[in-house]
């Protein structure tokens, strides 16, 4: 589809196509320590049994048979050899992490133990406080998806399953293009300058959805200019700010046009985040277009960046989250509404200040609630998470 008079597309129907629109990015091996906030290529798989051995769950004895039991010895955690097997009657102390002997059948914690000597007496059950060798996980098994997000949590998993690398998605590269005469990076903004809000909230947004932002440029309100931005080609998206309504300084319909994109997405029928765009270069990549005003632009990232970052990093979608609104919320006739809300438990309460141009309400909410159009106040309706 090229460049024209067109309507604009639903917002659901945009979010959608923004994703299918994609393909996860090739898996790479990365170390352990560089893969969070990456997505699985292939399932977590147990390298290695959880309990890798049978371990001691408390300090105290391992014994063997009923007791009384006569103490041989101490088995501490990381020695190098593994403890000579246990006869019925005998026992050695152990301490927590520690291998645990052959015919041992508890262990007895030093607090319900007795000892006289050498002889340690006390109440045990079979089995006590052993951890055996992979009870939690066995050698092979499939512990978590392919799509899986790596958390810090999952690393300390796969590093217990004998991991030192996991096969990842590559995360994609975003290129940002930064457009406005108008705009100021640091201090107080003069009469008809203002303050650059969008430049500093993408950079975290983009790491939160999966991606690497690869670079930064600002341009002038010029058509040849945003053009040769975006033949840059070491990103595989590139996100305009601004630029992207009819206006005489809005050249980003004119630049796509000129390097013959494809634009399924012209604008999307939404309050705020009505001009923004999706579109498609010759070489496959992807250019969104995000509206000027920073609060519309929040909106433009979650409808179309967030999906289609989310399908190149690997990213298994999450399911949807909704809630009931605790308040009042006018709907649009046309439009799909984004309201800036604040979760407390089973509802969500909608915030004020959530014009296009300010980003006071949002900062202030956990969640961006989809009011579809005509929405008579009844009901759930689905929250876009942020953060």
């Amino acid at each position: 589809m090229r460049l024209g008079t067109v309507s604009a597309t639903g917002w659901q129907q945009a979010r959608r196509y923004a994703r299918d629109t994609a393909r996860p990015l090739p898996p790479v091996q990365t170390p352990l320590a560089d893969a969070v906030g990456a997505a699985l290529a292939t399932p977590l798989v147990a390298l290695s049994p959880l309990p890798a051995y049978d371990a001691a769950a408390m300090d105290g004895y391992a014994v063997a048979g009923p007791g009384p039991w006569q103490v041989t010895g101490r088995v501490l955690a990381g020695d190098p050899h593994p403890p000579v097997a246990l006869l019925p009657g005998y026992a050695v102390e152990i301490a927590t992490g520690a291998v645990v002997p052959g015919g041992a059948d508890a262990v007895l914690p030093y607090e319900r133990a007795v000892r006289h000597g050498r002889t340690v007496t006390g109440e045990i059950e079979p089995g006590r406080h052993v951890r055996r060798r992979g009870e939690d996980c066995p050698t092979g098994r499939e512990v978590l998806p392919a799509g899986t997000v790596v958390t810090p949590v999952l690393l300390g998993l796969a590093a217990s399953l004998g991991h030192d690398t996991l096969t990842v998605h590559r995360r994609p590269r975003v290129g940002v293009v930064v457009t406005g005469a108008e705009l100021r990076t640091s201090g107080l903004p003069a009469p008809g300058q203002v303050r650059d809000a969008i430049g500093p909230m993408l950079p975290g947004l983009l790491r939160s959805a999966g991606a690497e932002p690869a670079w930064e440029t600002r341009v002038a309100d010029d058509r040849a200019a945003l053009v040769a931005a975006l033949l840059r080609s070491d990103a595989e998206v590139l996100v305009v700010c601004g630029a992207t309504s009819a206006g005489a300084a809005d050249h980003l319909r004119g630049a796509l046009d000129t390097l013959g994109a494809d634009v399924p997405v012209h604008g999307v029928a939404c309050r705020p985040g009505h001009p923004q765009l999706l579109a498609i270069l010759p070489d496959g990549r992807h250019v969104v277009g995000l509206p000027g005003n920073p609060y519309a632009a929040l909106a433009a990232v979650l409808t179309l960046l967030v999906p289609l970052l989310g399908r190149l990093a690997g990213r298994t979608e999450p399911p949807p989250l909704t809630s009931t609104l605790a308040g009042p919320v006018a709907s649009h006739p046309h439009d799909t509404r984004l309201v800036p809300v604040l979760r407390t438990g089973a509802t969500a309460t909608p915030l004020h200040h959530d014009r296009p141009g300010s980003l006071r309400g949002a900062a202030g909410a956990d969640a961006l609630a989809v009011v579809p159009p005509e929405w008579d106040g009844t009901g759930e309706v689905e929250l876009l998470r942020l953060g």
